[in-house]
């Protein structure tokens, strides 16, 4: 799926800058899921730290 974001201020942004915002964008979904108990704290964790290590790959 090829997403173009047509934003100055996004375009503005470094590599590292957008690949940041995404993360916290994400882990903040994830954290919404967990508060509605649409996941469990386990799901929450792994899916975190999964996130976390896709995140240290690109960096």
């Amino acid at each position: 799926m090829d997403v173009t974001i047509k934003d100055p201020a996004w375009e503005a942004l470094s590599h590292a800058e957008k690949n940041h915002r995404l993360y916290l964008s994400q882990k903040h979904t994830l954290e919404l899921f967990l508060e509605r108990g649409a996941i469990s704290r386990a799901q929450f964790e792994k899916s975190l730290r999964d996130l976390s290590e896709k995140m240290d790959e690109k960096a």
